[in-house]
């Protein structure tokens, strides 16, 4: 804990998080209502929110005599979120020391807790399990480098068995945890499949893309999203010598400084820059020019339904922190682009070997593949096909996790 305050001093990111901390029992205290009962679920980040978000609003839906609070590790979870309408609580969570966990439980009495994907605190699953709660852990996956599954991480593994179930999304998950005498586990897949086609499903038009759009009908329209500045430097340059392409950058970090990069590098390679923003809200009332254009998403909650206008897309981070969500994308049907850092991510390896996805290692794999896609409708629409059907065939997650939770938590959400 006071490794988190000193840092806190010197990095924005952590002295959000550790201030949200020390304030979220005072927050839970204000909104509770003591009468009810509530289902805790815990999302790391926006990533893993976006796994456990189709099992909250099933929830909300079906059964609203249950509240749901909803905590989070990282600002890039809860400053996105923290209005989100499907949580009746929303909070940082505590840090996780015994006597955080305790005043945490003793506040919120949750009937259960659902942990998404990577979470492992000691402490809260410990004092949930003497207390009798359930826990789950889904969308969950293993591999064996990870710490359980090291002869010295052993005695930490012993948090595993505070779980009462693992839904995990492959087969691997389940074999690994065997190895752990953990046999309470069910495959069901990944619930973000089912949340991107939701998305697709429900998505409206965007009027200020389509506005920019419109000043260069018949281009190609390349999609780049989460981006970080080393996917920017790969591919912005390609498009100097194609002005048969308009691009849409969607970065993952919208301050001033990042955008103004963007357009430095846009500038360079002779692109004229363009600010969602400002088109929305009608500061940049047309779109002129018979040159390359790039329209730049600098506000949140868009992307998603974006990808829908792109011929190809891009997804950032693989040069980096790696990759962000790569079915957001590819539930569009639109082939998708991404860097080297993606071996932890079973979409990445799947999309690879389907035909949907490509992975680049450098600007010249990237001209390669853009040249192929430019110069190969045939090409471009059998990748278009892969990416979606693979989407589609990994559907089903949510049903199969919330038709296991009504048996395994004995009457307590049904």
């Amino acid at each position: 804990m006071c490794a988190v305050a000193i840092l806190s001093l010197f990095d924005r990111k952590v002295r959000a998080m550790w201030r949200g901390e020390r304030r979220a029992i005072g927050t839970i205290k204000a909104k509770l209502d003591p009468q009810a009962k509530y289902v805790w679920v815990h999302a790391a980040s926006l990533g893993e929110f976006e796994q456990g978000r189709p099992i909250i609003e099933h929830i909300k839906e079906n059964y609203p005599e249950y509240k749901v609070l909803l905590t989070f590790f990282s600002p890039s979870g809860y400053e996105v979120r923290k209005d989100y309408e499907g949580a009746d609580i929303i909070c940082y969570l505590p840090l996780d020391t015994i006597r955080n966990a305790r005043r945490f439980l003793r506040t919120i009495r949750p009937v259960c807790a659902l942990f998404i994907k990577y979470e492992f605190w000691y402490n809260y699953l410990h004092i949930l399990k003497h207390r009798g709660v359930p826990v789950y852990s889904v969308a969950s996956i293993f591999r064996p480098d990870q710490i359980f599954f090291k002869w010295y991480g052993k005695q930490y593994g012993k948090v595993l068995k505070c779980f009462t179930h693992f839904y995990v999304q492959n087969d691997q998950s389940k074999s690994l945890l065997a190895t752990l005498g953990i046999d309470n586990v069910t495959v069901t897949g990944d619930t973000r499949f089912d949340r991107v086609i939701s998305i697709a499903e429900q998505a409206k038009n965007i009027d200020a893309v389509e506005q920019f759009l419109s000043a260069d009908k018949g281009k190609k329209v390349f999609v780049a999203g989460s981006s970080w500045q080393p996917d920017e430097e790969i591919f912005i340059p390609y498009f100097r010598q194609h002005d048969d392409w308009t691009l849409i950058i969607a970065p993952h970090v919208i301050d001033e400084s990042h955008l103004q990069q963007i357009e430095s590098l846009l500038g360079e390679n002779s692109f004229s820059c363009f600010r969602y923003t400002d088109i929305a809200e009608g500061k940049a009332s047309t779109v002129t020019g018979n040159g390359k254009k790039a329209l730049i998403i600098n506000c949140f909650g868009l992307l998603s339904s974006i990808y829908r206008y792109a011929d190809v897309t891009y997804v950032g981070g693989g040069f980096g922190v790696s990759i962000h969500n790569l079915p957001e994308a590819a539930v569009w049907g639109k082939p998708v682009i991404f860097g080297p850092e993606n071996r932890k991510f079973a979409e990445a390896q799947d999309l690879k070997a389907c035909g949907g996805g490509i992975e680049i290692t450098d600007a010249a794999a990237f001209r390669a593949a853009m040249d192929r896609f430019g110069s190969d409708p045939a090409y471009l629409a059998k990748c278009s096909k892969a990416a979606h059907d693979y989407v589609e065939s990994k559907a089903g997650a949510t049903k199969a996790i919330i038709s296991a939770l009504k048996l395994s938590v004995k009457g307590k959400i049904k």
